[in-house]
């Protein structure tokens, strides 16, 4: 038996990207500590740079233990500084990312501003840096962040959306920070890898990564199938600038595409106008109005399941106004409506009807009476029943119902990559 050469440790070590986190001030500045979970689970290394404001909200001791490295703070240093600290942060990362991101930062960096560490490191970097905004909705819709924004990005600088939603100053519109395991997502997908962090979560993984061609089946148990699902919320114009819509985000939908992509499955992906970045191994379709999320589901098929998560503005505008609709005395402007189709029950009448047709009820009281009423309507072959009577449109968690023929499953609350989990493993036994 012949053995070969181990070759040496520097050829076959792969060394671990480092990212370099800057945390602004801001109360969205907790969500920092799970990101630096997430970024050690993936197998990169993370280094913190703690802003004065951001200290207000997560402490250096915290960011210390999670990330097992120095935290900085200070431009100040004399050990640091000895050493042109500054400098040798900003070279040593593969990404620097800035999460979050307030509205004074990204100000400062459009500017060319260096009054601090983050700012001056952002200053003196050569390496990729993405911004994650998180600020009040008025804050991020102002004329200056906007136009901070496009110079940043003109810069080069990758600046990822910020979700909508309830904010902690009880306003509701754009500007909250997303959940880490999104902001992680796109970290993978910069760096070119499906972490282990982002696999745990659901999203932005290559289901067939680390995996040899003779793997056995029941690792993938959704191999050769092809799942179609749509995802988020449409929008339906009413003039150039107003549009009838709704909260949903989007989330759900996309960890259920991940989900089962790490199933092994063929996945089409129907999207609304939602700012997610698409899982790994994933069809993205992007449609804005219910007519075209019809057209698109038309064109994906043939499909083996199909799972209606998106949520579908009921009504849209009769006709859409060339201009804007100004106001007529105190009296509103009068808005015609017309029906929108109903994708789910078309799609339960199609001549290339799924094998597995499932559909998502967003409802408010009597769950399960709602539900089982929908079912027998809608014509599928299960309901997921979903409580949107609190945050979960917009939300990181859910709490759902499924109802068949045969009777109802209720699943406590849990996050909604675990949630895409567990319905893609039920479905997975259904058609084993």
């Amino acid at each position: 038996m012949a053995l070969g050469l181990l070759a040496p440790k520097s050829e076959w070590m792969v060394k671990p990207k480092h990212i370099l986190l800057i945390i602004g001030g801001g109360i969205a500045a907790y969500k920092s500590s799970e990101l630096i979970r997430l970024i050690r689970k993936s197998g990169m290394t993370v280094r913190c740079v703690l802003t004065e404001s951001g200290a207000q909200f997560v402490t250096p001791m915290t960011l210390a233990a999670l990330s097992e490295n120095e935290v900085h703070t200070t431009l100040w240093s004399l050990k640091d500084e000895a050493e042109m600290g500054h400098i040798q942060l900003s070279r040593e990362a593969d990404l620097v990312v800035i999460c979050p991101a307030t509205a004074n930062l990204l100000a400062k960096m459009a500017g060319g501003i260096a009054d601090d560490l983050a700012t001056t490191l952002l200053l003196a970097t050569d390496t990729r840096v993405m911004a994650v905004p998180a600020m009040n909705v008025r804050m991020w819709q102002h004329a200056a962040t906007q136009r901070n924004i496009a110079q940043l990005e003109a810069d080069g600088i990758i600046v990822m959306q910020p979700d909508e939603g309830a904010m902690a100053c009880g306003e509701f519109g754009p500007g909250r920070l997303p959940e880490p395991e999104a902001v992680m997502a796109e970290i993978s997908a910069l760096m070119g890898s499906s972490s282990l962090a982002v696999q745990e979560s659901g999203l932005g993984r290559n289901p067939l990564d680390g995996q040899p061609a003779f793997a056995p089946d029941r690792h993938r148990p959704l191999r050769g199938k092809h799942v179609l699902i749509t995802a988020g919320p449409t929008h339906e114009p009413i003039d150039p600038v107003r549009y009838i819509a709704n909260r949903s985000s989007g989330r759900q939908g996309f960890a259920i595409a991940a989900a089962a992509a790490d199933a092994g499955a063929q996945v089409t992906l129907i999207a609304g106008p939602v700012h997610l970045a698409t899982p790994t191994g994933v069809t993205r379709v992007d449609v804005e109005t219910a007519l075209e999320m019809e057209k698109a589901v038309h064109d994906a098929l043939p499909a083996d399941i199909a799972i209606m998560v998106a949520a579908v503005a009921d009504w849209r505008a009769d006709s859409q106004s060339g201009q804007k609709i100004k106001k007529k005395g105190a009296a509103p402007a009068p808005l015609k409506l017309t029906e929108n189709p109903d994708i789910l029950a078309g799609l339960a009448r199609h001549p290339q009807r799924p094998g597995l047709l499932i559909g998502f009820a967003a409802e408010t009281q009597k769950i399960a009476e709602h539900a089982q009423a929908k079912l027998a309507k809608k014509g599928c072959d299960w309901i997921v029943a979903n409580d949107v009577s609190g945050d979960v449109m917009g939300g990181a968690n859910n709490s759902v119902q499924i109802v068949t023929a045969t009777g109802s499953e209720i699943w406590e609350q849990l996050p909604k990559p675990e949630v895409a989990r567990r319905l893609i493993a039920k479905i997975s036994e259904e058609i084993s």
